[in-house]
């Protein structure tokens, strides 16, 4: 889940209102706010080191105050080393701090770890982004105008397909009522096929987690191994990504984490989230990482570790989103002016309970902020995590 939280917010508000008064939901109380010292600082710091960790310290303290945010961290690294800096705390009851190497849902950010490996299909020959999904997926998309014979793979990982949004047509009155169930992938991509496209494909451009469902399909399909399977084998093992999973249909986090919170409202008490059934997010989002984790990954997808040449050229081939901020989207991997010149690139990426912004330069420098609720209750979240971002890469 990503770019939806704004739509969703309203019907999540309701949601966790019914949730909550059914006792299905447990609600805390607000957390006392605190900021924890650097964890793992490579180095000792410089003038310039000393006065970015301080602008980074006010937008994390912001984060977790104004902004109503339990707790919050953003973990970077470029060449010389790594730093986390945290704020608040993992854990409304307890008020325990926020640690470094904190596991968080990730979101959308699942959706760059599915195209790098669609593309490191692509580039064995063995999928042809330019092909209909129907070569792969023959009859699955079909009817009220949707048709697999007249979009590619390629449109799938741009949100250029007009394939409709899921997120557009869940209920998250009925995720929350029983947010250990399990959601079957095929269910829905037709529960979302059930609706009309937003656009002719390669004639617009619209966020759709579905096309990412789809996409994890035809992983699957190609390879005869499930989608996470391949992220596992190609992906997570090579990088040595001790901290990343695909979670498949199992609720909890491992290893240390904060809890997740939504906020129903500006004013409303927290409300624990952190147990939930990821398969609802499936492609689209299901996965668990950290922030140093996710920098890593970042740093090898940039500098070519990942992706053969021709390969990363594609998935860097932007197409404006449309989006006053400048932001262009390529395949799994979005692109953002920085105030000090040129792009970064990278994702976002929110679930129940959790949101992640990260970016990364091809000078290798790379920056991931976490936050433990999701929604918020307010739009400035993730303004203030996107400024952390730009904040930490313009050094």
């Amino acid at each position: 889940m990503s770019e939806h939280r704004h739509t969703l917010r309203g019907a999540i508000t309701v949601a966790v209102a019914v949730g909550v008064a059914m006792g299905t939901l447990t609600a805390g109380g607000l957390p006392q706010r605190q900021d924890t010292a650097p964890v793992a600082a490579a180095e000792s710091a410089t003038p310039a080191d000393t006065a970015e960790h301080a602008r980074l310290r006010a937008i994390l303290r912001r984060l977790t105050t104004v902004d109503g945010g339990p707790g919050a961290l953003v973990a970077m690294r470029d060449r010389r080393g790594s730093t986390v800096l945290t704020s608040g705390v993992a854990d409304v009851k307890s008020h325990a701090p926020v640690r470094g190497d904190s596991r968080f849902r990730i979101g959308s950010m699942t959706k760059t770890f599915v195209a790098t490996v669609m593309l490191q299909l692509a580039g064995e020959r063995r999928v042809v982004l330019d092909a209909p999904v129907e070569r792969y997926l023959p009859g699955v998309v079909r009817g009220h105008g949707n048709d697999g014979r007249l979009m590619t793979v390629r449109q799938l990982l741009q949100h250029t397909s007009g394939v409709p949004d899921i997120l557009d047509h869940l209920k998250p009155q009925d995720i929350l009522k029983n947010p250990l169930a399990h959601h079957d992938t095929r269910d829905l991509v037709n529960t979302a096929l059930a609706h009309p496209p937003t656009f002719k494909p390669g004639k617009g451009w619209r966020y759709s987690s579905t096309g990412y469902l789809l996409a994890g399909m035809i992983i699957e399909r190609v390879t005869g191994r499930p989608y996470g399977d391949e992220i596992r084998r190609r992906v997570i093992e090579p990088l040595g990504l001790r901290e990343t999973y695909v979670p498949g249909d199992a609720s909890a986090i491992p290893g240390p984490h904060p809890r997740g919170y939504v906020r129903p409202g500006a004013n409303a008490p927290l409300v624990d989230l952190t147990a939930i059934n990821p398969s609802v997010a499936g492609a689209g989002g299901e996965m668990i990482s950290s922030g140093a984790d996710v920098n890593r990954f970042l740093d090898a997808l940039l500098r070519g570790g990942l992706l053969r040449p021709a390969q990363l050229r594609e998935m860097m081939r932007t197409r404006p989103t449309g989006n006053p901020d400048g932001r262009a989207y390529g395949l799994g991997l979005e692109s953002r002016p920085l105030p000090c010149g040129g792009l970064y690139w990278g994702h976002s990426g929110d679930m129940f309970g959790y949101e992640t912004v990260s970016g990364a330069t091809v000078r290798g420098r790379q920056a991931t902020v976490m936050v433990n609720v999701d929604p918020g209750g307010t739009d400035a979240q993730s303004d203030d995590m996107k400024a952390a971002v730009r904040t930490a890469l313009c050094k």
